[in-house]
């Protein structure tokens, strides 16, 4: 038998770290798990430590990248309409009942590179229409949920594509578990001197009640507004049934919702997006009012043009995230094609569906509400990058006082 060229000893460490950390999975609780069937082994240690921690039931659904390319190499072109509601409304009524959510992420990040981008869109479309009942469990921060990595071998290959397959895997496994703060002697402790950290940051974000942000870097000059009492959160966070979880396993970032109408300017893309199976790079759009009224790529703009009609909030901010240069997965040096990694490496935006949480009191604010106070609404949520080392961010409050923010792409 080949040995693998990950450490099991840390294989069980992060999933530790996903179920007590990341979804902090209750006595009883059921969790809901999707993963690429390369996960396996993460999957299988995830079940573990979740029974230990009083899992009632784990409920694994697993992906396979051959039969998502035999879809678009031998389906009739008018199955791309068609997306399996019925298990997502199965999801949903499981949050509905108080599961948990956990997914894994490792598929290869370029896997539908070469097919047809309609019928990406296409599929992407009913896809999203057909899992918003369960995404908005998630938007609406209703459960607890965390996404975390595995080193699958066709994206390690992708990274690292000079290397042997082992140690291209070996090298992209180092990367996940240092980043995901498994490498040392204790995890948890180790997680939680890094919630602290952000929540310094969201603290003092909240405290200034700033009206916009002012973006300024090579290629960018933007302000985006904030919503009307919009909250900072990063790290961990509590959600609306009282667990508190780290959503996502990496983190860097403290985000919160931008003005859906208030918007204006144009920036450029810092790290290409890797988005469906198709990299964007080189992305420059202008907003006005909150749109986007002009797009281009220099790779992929069909893809990102696509991305933008899918429906009226699309070409609308949802999310606006402060992420520092500094920050270890942008150190490594490494574009991982993954937005979780990525997204971790530099401040960022996301067009489509806002986070309600990101509101004072966002619990308890109905969507018209939440519309009302500048929050954007979408099928879609895409983060990219806008952030780096020569990125200056100004604070504006109500009475137009400029605040440091970021100079040099750290936090002044």
């Amino acid at each position: 038998m080949t040995r693998s060229p990950i450490d099991p000893d840390l294989i069980d460490r992060l999933a530790e770290v996903a179920v007590r950390t990341g979804v902090n999975l209750q006595p009883g609780q059921e969790l809901v798990l999707t993963a690429p069937v390369s996960a396996l082994p993460l999957v299988r240690a995830v079940s573990r430590a979740a029974y230990r921690a009083g899992a009632s039931l784990v409920t694994p659904l697993i992906a396979d990248p051959e039969v998502a390319l035999a879809r678009y190499r031998h389906a009739p072109d008018n199955s791309f309409e068609v997306a399996p509601d019925w298990l997502y409304s199965g999801m949903a009524e499981a949050f509905g009942r108080g599961a948990a959510r956990m997914a894994i992420v490792g598929e290869d990040p370029m896997l539908l590179a070469e097919a047809d981008p309609s019928k990406v869109s296409r599929a992407g479309k009913a896809n999203s229409r057909a899992y918003k009942p369960a995404m908005e469990k998630i938007t609406n921060f209703d459960i607890n949920w965390s996404i975390c990595a595995w080193p699958g071998e066709a994206w390690a290959a992708r990274m690292f594509p000079d290397l042997p397959l082992d140690q291209a895997q070996a090298k992209l496994a180092e990367a996940i578990f240092a980043a995901s703060r498994v490498s040392g002697a204790d995890p948890v402790a180790a997680w939680a001197d890094h919630n602290a950290t952000l929540r310094t940051r969201t603290d003092w974000l909240n405290g200034q009640r700033f009206a916009a942000l002012h973006f300024r870097s090579p290629g960018t000059d933007l302000t985006v507004g904030l919503a009307d009492d919009h909250e900072w959160h990063g790290g961990a966070s509590t959600a609306q049934n009282g667990v508190t979880c780290n959503p996502n396993i990496p983190t860097e970032e403290v985000f919160t919702t931008p003005h859906a109408q208030r918007v204006e300017g144009t920036v450029r893309s810092t790290k290409p997006l890797s988005h469906q199976g198709s990299l964007i790079d080189g992305i420059e759009v202008r907003f006005e009012a909150g749109r986007i009224v002009e797009a281009k790529a220099t790779k992929g703009e069909d893809v990102l043009r696509e991305l933008l009609a899918t429906d009226d909030g699309a070409a609308r901010l949802g999310e606006v995230a402060l992420v520092p240069h500094s920050s270890p997965i942008s150190q490594s040096g490494l574009l991982f094609y993954n937005t979780l990694f990525d997204e971790n490496a530099a401040c960022h935006i996301a067009l489509g569906q806002c986070y309600s949480k990101c509101f004072l009191d966002g619990a308890d604010l109905t969507p018209e509400q939440i519309a009302q106070q500048g929050g954007n609404s979408s099928m879609i949520h895409v983060d990219w990058m806008i952030g780096g080392a020569e990125t200056d961010i100004d604070g504006l409050t109500a009475d137009g006082t400029r605040v440091p923010v970021f100079r040099q792409g750290e936090w002044a």
